[in-house]
Protein backbone atom coordinates (compact mmCIF):
# COMPACT_ATOMS: atom_id res chain seq x y z
CA UNK A 1 0.00 0.00 0.00
CA UNK A 2 2.22 2.53 -1.16
CA UNK A 3 0.24 4.91 -3.52
CA UNK A 4 0.06 8.29 -1.14
CA UNK A 5 3.82 8.13 -0.04
CA UNK A 6 6.72 10.16 -0.28
CA UNK A 7 9.71 8.27 -1.72
CA UNK A 8 11.82 9.65 1.46
CA UNK A 9 8.96 8.07 3.80
CA UNK A 10 8.58 4.95 1.87
CA UNK A 11 12.43 4.86 2.19
CA UNK A 12 12.85 5.34 5.89
CA UNK A 13 10.47 3.05 6.44
CA UNK A 14 11.81 0.40 3.93
CA UNK A 15 15.60 1.21 6.09
CA UNK A 16 14.04 0.66 9.30
CA UNK A 17 11.99 -2.27 8.54
CA UNK A 18 15.09 -4.07 6.94
CA UNK A 19 17.23 -3.36 10.13
CA UNK A 20 14.78 -5.30 11.92
CA UNK A 21 14.27 -7.93 9.74
CA UNK A 22 18.25 -8.74 9.46
CA UNK A 23 18.78 -8.35 13.09
CA UNK A 24 15.88 -11.12 13.53
CA UNK A 25 17.39 -13.09 11.00
CA UNK A 26 20.71 -13.27 12.43
CA UNK A 27 19.73 -13.92 15.24
CA UNK A 28 17.21 -16.75 14.64
CA UNK A 29 20.06 -18.42 12.20
CA UNK A 30 22.23 -18.28 15.05
CA UNK A 31 19.99 -20.26 17.55
CA UNK A 32 19.52 -22.58 14.55
CA UNK A 33 23.63 -23.11 14.90
CA UNK A 34 23.85 -22.73 18.13
CA UNK A 35 27.39 -21.57 18.77
CA UNK A 36 28.55 -22.03 22.07
CA UNK A 37 28.37 -18.15 22.88
CA UNK A 38 24.62 -18.81 22.48
CA UNK A 39 23.99 -21.73 23.98
CA UNK A 40 25.68 -20.57 27.69
CA UNK A 41 23.60 -17.03 27.38
CA UNK A 42 20.49 -18.62 26.90
CA UNK A 43 21.16 -21.52 29.55
CA UNK A 44 22.09 -18.24 31.86
CA UNK A 45 18.45 -16.63 30.93
CA UNK A 46 16.95 -19.94 32.25
CA UNK A 47 16.09 -21.84 28.96
CA UNK A 48 17.05 -25.60 28.37
CA UNK A 49 19.43 -25.60 25.91
CA UNK A 50 16.91 -27.76 23.42
CA UNK A 51 14.49 -25.02 23.60
CA UNK A 52 17.39 -22.87 21.44
CA UNK A 53 16.17 -23.99 18.37
CA UNK A 54 12.36 -23.87 18.87
CA UNK A 55 12.81 -20.12 19.95
CA UNK A 56 15.24 -19.92 16.65
CA UNK A 57 12.19 -21.02 14.47
CA UNK A 58 9.87 -18.76 16.14
CA UNK A 59 11.80 -15.60 15.92
CA UNK A 60 12.43 -16.32 12.02
CA UNK A 61 8.64 -17.81 11.07
CA UNK A 62 7.85 -14.20 12.40
CA UNK A 63 10.31 -12.11 10.60
CA UNK A 64 10.05 -13.84 7.50
CA UNK A 65 5.93 -13.10 7.86
CA UNK A 66 6.95 -9.74 8.23
CA UNK A 67 8.99 -9.27 5.52
CA UNK A 68 6.80 -10.26 3.10
CA UNK A 69 4.14 -7.97 2.19
CA UNK A 70 1.00 -9.66 2.06
CA UNK A 71 1.74 -10.87 5.41
CA UNK A 72 4.06 -8.13 7.31
CA UNK A 73 1.29 -6.71 9.71
CA UNK A 74 0.70 -10.64 10.83
CA UNK A 75 4.35 -10.55 11.64
CA UNK A 76 4.81 -7.44 13.35
CA UNK A 77 1.89 -8.82 15.50
CA UNK A 78 3.89 -11.89 16.46
CA UNK A 79 7.62 -9.98 16.50
CA UNK A 80 5.54 -7.62 19.00
CA UNK A 81 4.66 -11.31 21.17
CA UNK A 82 8.21 -12.31 20.84
CA UNK A 83 9.76 -8.87 22.07
CA UNK A 84 7.66 -9.00 24.34
CA UNK A 85 8.93 -12.72 26.02
CA UNK A 86 12.31 -11.37 25.34
CA UNK A 87 11.67 -8.36 27.76
CA UNK A 88 9.74 -10.69 30.34
CA UNK A 89 12.67 -12.69 30.20
CA UNK A 90 15.43 -9.62 30.64
CA UNK A 91 13.11 -8.31 33.54
CA UNK A 92 13.03 -11.55 35.15
CA UNK A 93 16.72 -11.18 35.30
CA UNK A 94 16.88 -7.79 36.62
CA UNK A 95 19.00 -6.81 33.56
CA UNK A 96 20.07 -3.08 32.78
CA UNK A 97 17.24 -0.79 31.69
CA UNK A 98 18.81 1.11 28.36
CA UNK A 99 21.10 -1.47 27.57
CA UNK A 100 19.38 -4.71 27.39
CA UNK A 101 15.92 -4.48 29.42
CA UNK A 102 15.02 -1.86 26.64
CA UNK A 103 16.44 -3.45 23.73
CA UNK A 104 13.11 -5.27 22.49
CA UNK A 105 11.19 -2.43 22.76
CA UNK A 106 13.70 -0.73 20.91
CA UNK A 107 12.97 -3.35 18.10
CA UNK A 108 9.47 -3.14 18.30
CA UNK A 109 10.05 0.46 17.71
CA UNK A 110 11.62 -0.06 14.24
CA UNK A 111 9.08 -2.66 13.06
CA UNK A 112 5.92 -0.89 13.93
CA UNK A 113 7.87 2.58 12.72
CA UNK A 114 8.82 1.31 9.48
CA UNK A 115 5.41 -0.56 9.17
CA UNK A 116 3.85 2.65 9.85
CA UNK A 117 5.95 5.18 7.46
CA UNK A 118 5.69 2.54 4.59
CA UNK A 119 2.20 1.03 4.64
CA UNK A 120 -1.09 3.78 4.76
CA UNK A 121 -3.34 1.42 5.98
CA UNK A 122 -1.28 0.96 9.31
CA UNK A 123 -1.26 4.85 9.51
CA UNK A 124 -4.91 5.11 9.29
CA UNK A 125 -5.55 2.47 11.82
CA UNK A 126 -3.17 4.24 14.43
CA UNK A 127 -4.46 7.66 13.35
CA UNK A 128 -8.32 6.68 13.37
Amino acid sequence: MTRNISKGRLWTGRVLSWIAIIFMLLDGIMKLIKPAVVVESTVSLGFQEHHIVVIGILGLLATILYAVPRTTILGAILLTGYFGGVLATQLRMDAPLFSTLLFSVYLAILVWGGLWLRNEQVRKLFLS
